[in-house]
C-alpha cells in the first residue's frame, strides 16, 4: 500500500511504537503476583515495550499461568492486566507473525486457541482490569474472561479485518453479546474502536476508574469475591456458564443443581452460622 493520506489514516490505529532495535526483552513475558495470604492471583502480560503484543512464547506462558492457579486451592480469584501505561494487549505480535509461513500461523492459532480455552474453562472467577488500549486478540482475551473493569482512557477494538483476517479469538460470539448484534458487526467488519466510556455504556465494561486508580480497585474486587465461598463462587460461575443460551428450564435445572451441591457443602454451615454469630466467615479453599 502506498504512503498516501487515506493510507496513513488507515493504518493509524495499528501504528504502536516499533521496540528500539537494542530492546531488551523481559525475563518473563508473563507475571504472576499471589496477593492476601496467595488468595488473589495478578497475572500482567509483560511486555510493555511492544504494547503487551502476544507472542507464541508470551501465550505459552499465558497458558501455563492459568492451568498453575487452576490447581492452586488456595487461589480464589484472578486479576489479568497489562504491564505499563498505554497497553492492555494489542493483540498478536505482528511483526512475529510477518514472516511466518503458512504452517507456522497455524500452529500458532492453535496455541493461542488453547490460551484463550484455559482462561474461558478456568474454575475460579478471572477478570480483566484493561488499562489502555486492547486491541483484537487483547480484546477477546478480556472478552475470555467473566467481566471487565477499565481505565477511563481504554480502548477496545477487533482490526482483524483491515489486516485480511475474519476475527478467530471470540470477538464473533461474545461481542454481539456484550454490545449488541448491530454495534458488534459495526466494529467487526470496520475495525473502529470504541472508547471505554461507550464500552460502559454498551454494558462491556462494569466500571471504569482513573488509570492510577485500576489495580487498587481491580483488588478490592477481588478481596470482596475471595472472602466468599469459593465453593459457592465456583458454582454459580458455572451454572451461569452452562447456562447461557439454553431454555429457561434447562437453565433452571442446571442452576438447581449447584445449588443443591452448595446446600450440603461445609461451606453453607459456616456461612449461616457467621451470619448468626455476627462474625466473619472461614471459608474453606475450594476442593476439587
Amino acid at each position: 500500500m502506498t504512503e498516501t493520506s487515506t493510507g496513513t489514516e488507515r493504518w493509524k490505529l495499528l501504528d504502536f511504537p516499533r521496540p528500539p532495535a537494542d530492546a531488551q526483552e523481559p525475563e518473563s513475558s508473563v507475571l504472576v503476583d499471589y496477593r492476601h495470604d496467595g488468595r488473589i492471583a495478578v497475572i500482567t502480560l509483560n511486555r510493555p515495550h511492544a504494547d503487551n503484543a502476544i507472542t507464541t512464547e508470551m501465550g505459552a506462558r499465558l497458558t501455563q499461568a492459568v492451568e498453575d492457579i487452576a490447581v492452586r486451592t488456595a487461589v480464589r480469584v484472578v486479576v489479568l492486566t497489562g504491564a505499563g501505561d498505554r497497553a492492555f494487549s494489542v493483540g498478536s505480535d505482528l511483526r512475529q507473525r510477518n514472516k511466518m509461513t503458512k504452517e507456522g500461523w497455524l500452529r500458532q492459532r492453535q496455541d493461542f486457541d488453547r490460551t484463550l480455552y484455559t482462561v474461558r474453562q478456568l474454575r475460579k472467577p478471572i477478570f480483566a482490569a484493561v488499562n489502555g488500549i486492547a486491541y483484537g486478540g487483547g480484546c477477546e482475551l478480556a472478552q475470555s474472561c467473566d467481566f471487565i473493569i477499565a481505565s477511563e482512557g481504554a480502548t477496545f477494538g477487533q482490526p482483524e479485518a483491515m489486516l485480511g483476517l475474519s476475527a478467530g479469538g471470540g470477538s464473533p460470539v461474545f461481542l454481539p453479546r456484550l454490545v449488541g448484534p448491530g454495534r458488534a458487526m459495526q466494529m467487526l467488519l470496520t475495525g473502529d474502536p470504541i472508547t471505554a466510556i461507550e464500552a460502559h455504556r454498551l454494558g462491556m465494561v462494569n466500571e471504569l476508574h482513573p488509570a492510577d486508580q485500576l489495580l487498587d480497585a481491580a483488588l478490592r474486587i477481588a478481596e470482596k469475591i475471595a472472602s466468599n465461598s469459593p465453593t459457592a463462587v465456583q458454582a454459580v460461575k458455572r451454572a451461569v456458564q452452562l447456562g447461557e443460551g439454553q431454555p429457561v428450564e434447562q437453565a433452571i435445572a442446571i442452576m438447581m443443581d449447584a445449588h443443591w451441591r452448595s446446600a450440603v457443602h461445609p461451606d453453607r454451615v459456616e456461612g449461616i452460622g457467621a451470619f448468626n454469630d455476627d462474625r466473619e466467615p472461614d471459608f474453606r479453599d475450594s476442593d476439587y
